[in-house]
């Protein structure tokens, strides 16, 4: 959900992707524009825009957003410069529909960040994401002149919950959906990875995103928070605890910030916010889209679509996961990310091939010749299709951490309890990224981490130089045996692909960077050790006993070519990416400054204690 930190807005550039300049000519010449307050069922009434076409000789299907972002420019003078997912829509024939939700800019009521969601609505009290969404389709469907009774939605991001939620209306005139990145479960999306809090995505984002926090409609902006630096880093070490945050800065002024810091477990406040249990029952065709280097919302694009899947056999459900960050399949080439090249561009593939495709199909009845999974093959950049995800065909495998700092398919058989230990100090925490930025910078998802290797608080191991290409198809799961001094830690486990010595710099290439010995990231994730057997119920490590510590670093779609390494590295700090652990069991959004501990961890790689990832192998 979380973008950018520097530009408070640019949730607009994702909702609203940038086009030609002669659309915005095109739509005025060829559009009206049409501004309601739409009511819902509790009297509550909700700003919506619409662009109809000029010619009224024929029915046309409703393409609809419905953003926290705002549908601006507000006037049925001023129009957008953009209408529909992608350009393709614009000339075909739609009537484009976008709304503020409930409680956002010029819409009536109270915000509620992902609201949660009722399976059973009794009275017209009980309101809902999905009841908004019924009600403004049935409004939309008599009072909108040439409408074909077909309705779409999509959304990137936030307004991919808003499309996620639209299914839950199971209006019957929504035919085709595509939650796109979406946001599925809060906690485990935008705010907390396996306990790890994201602090450098969420604590410039709120402040921009925080326009409003009663039920007055409005169209001022939020405030953008200046750092008065660039360095994330320095900031936020110099920041200290996060209880700072509010001593410091915001001063317990923003609502939604305040409502992390108070649940950092996995309590009901965010059960309630988990919109995945409410996937059943779900009849409208649906293209789930998400990017492998997706920063904020890669788990909502993967367990959306693989709980739609299980739970609606019946349902047409597609799946789209390219070699993109968090929005970017919706404008330019996405031919590149940092150093990494794709081969050639992706975008135009799946704006044309796959997400035009779709919507046209079942909105006008085109031909459709669409696999139910196209994923792209990062590595040796190539579109994959399967019939699912993950395919039938990967295989279950554990790659070993052995002594030495080797990785291999092959078990430990050393009856010694080997290990390698290494000293975490959360007053010099080991850096996301290779430089300076205050921002959760995109490209550390494809980044080299030869300036982590060479620390002496990151574990690394790697395999021998492969004879022959690996590819890796599915989830991830760490499963190590660890062991602290202290009473808490945090582990950060990253899967790089290390290039040959012979490798070439590419077009993309920054100049003071060399290919060849890369160590591109591939997947990474963290967990904070406290919530190993529960994200509900914490409990602390004992002082040097070795405990298992088992979690998921989500899926991949990649090959490890004849000639390259893996290599897995782990650490207990990736700052300002996420918050520093003060190593000792308490509750961290509430320690103090002076709580910071430096501790001693263990990563065990025996017979008698065997640490490894268990991955799904092509």
């Amino acid at each position: 959900m979380k973008k950018t930190l520097l530009i408070a807005f640019s949730f607009f550039l994702l909702a609203f992707p940038s086009f030609a300049q002669g659309d915005a000519a095109y739509i005025k010449d060829n559009y009206t524009k049409f501004e309601y307050e739409v009511p819902m069922r509790d009297g509550k009434k909700l700003f919506t825009s619409v662009y109809v076409p000029k010619d009224q000789t024929k029915k046309y299907p409703i393409m609809m957003d419905r953003t926290p972002y705002s549908v601006a420019p507000y006037g049925v003078d001023k129009y957008k410069g953009s209408l529909g997912p992608s350009p393709q829509f614009l000339k075909d024939g739609y009537i484009f529909v976008y709304q503020d939700v409930r409680g956002r800019w010029m819409s009536e009521g109270i915000y509620e960040e992902m609201t949660p969601e009722k399976e059973v609505h009794k009275t017209n009290n009980d309101v809902d994401e999905g009841t908004d969404t019924y009600d403004t389709i049935d409004w939309l469907l008599k009072n909108l002149p040439n409408n074909n009774g077909k309705v779409g939605v999509w959304g990137i991001s936030y307004p991919g919950f808003y499309t996620t939620t639209a299914l839950l209306s199971r209006h019957p005139a929504l035919v085709a959906a595509s939650p796109q990145a979406p946001i599925a479960d809060l906690w485990r999306d935008d705010a907390f990875h396996n306990g790890a809090f994201f602090l450098v995505a969420n604590f410039g984002f709120y402040p921009g995103f925080t326009n409003r926090q009663d039920d007055k409609p409005t169209q001022r902006r939020g405030g953008r928070f200046n750092p008065g630096t660039n360095d994330g880093y320095k900031f936020f070490l110099e920041m200290g605890s996060m209880k700072n945050s509010n001593d410091k800065y915001f001063k317990d002024t923003i609502r939604l910030w305040n409502e992390m810091m108070d649940h950092p477990n996995y309590d009901q406040h965010w059960k309630d916010r988990n919109v995945l249990p409410h996937l059943h029952d779900i009849k409208t065709a649906v293209l789930v889209t998400g990017g492998w280097y997706d920063a904020e919302d890669l788990y909502g694009a993967i367990n959306t679509y693989k709980t739609l899947a299980q739970k609606n056999p019946a349902t047409p459900v597609y799946f789209a996961m390219g070699p993109w960050v968090h929005g970017g399949w919706a404008r330019g080439n996405g031919d590149h990310l940092g150093d990494v090249s794709f081969g050639g561009p992706t975008g135009p593939y799946y704006r044309d091939k796959i997400e035009f495709a779709f919507f046209s199909h079942y909105l006008k009845g085109t031909p459709l010749d669409l696999p139910k999974v196209s994923t792209f093959q990062t590595g040796v950049n190539q579109w994959k299709s399967y019939n699912t995800w993950p395919p039938k065909e990967a295989e279950e495998k554990n790659l070993y951490l052995l002594p030495g700092g080797k990785l291999s398919f092959s078990a430990p058989t050393a009856a010694t309890d080997d290990y390698k230990e290494y000293v975490s100090d959360p007053m010099n925490p080991v850096p996301f990224i290779d430089g300076t930025d205050f921002d959760m910078k995109r490209e550390y998802m494809t980044a080299d981490n030869r300036f982590a290797e060479k620390r002496a608080d990151v574990l690394t191991y790697k395999t021998e130089v492969l004879d022959k290409d690996v590819t890796i198809a599915g989830n991830i799961w760490a499963n190590l045996k660890f062991s602290t001094t202290g009473t808490d830690a945090d582990l950060v486990v990253k899967v790089l692909d290390v290039y040959p010595d012979t490798a070439t710099n590419n077009q993309f290439t920054a100049k003071e960077i060399n290919m060849a010995g890369y160590e591109q990231m591939v997947r990474s994730e963290p967990i904070r050790g406290k919530f190993r057997n529960s994200f509900e119920k914490t409990e602390p490590f004992v002082p040097g006993k070795v405990t298992p510590v088992n979690f998921e670093l989500q899926d991949v779609l990649h090959t490890f070519k004849k000639g390259h390494r893996i290599m897995v590295q782990i650490q207990s700090t990736w700052f300002p990416l996420i918050d520093r652990n003060t190593q000792q069991f308490q509750d961290i959004m509430k320690a103090k400054d002076t709580d910071f501990k430096k501790e001693t961890h263990r990563v065990y790689s025996s017979k008698a204690h065997p640490s490894f990832l268990k991955v799904r192998v092509m």
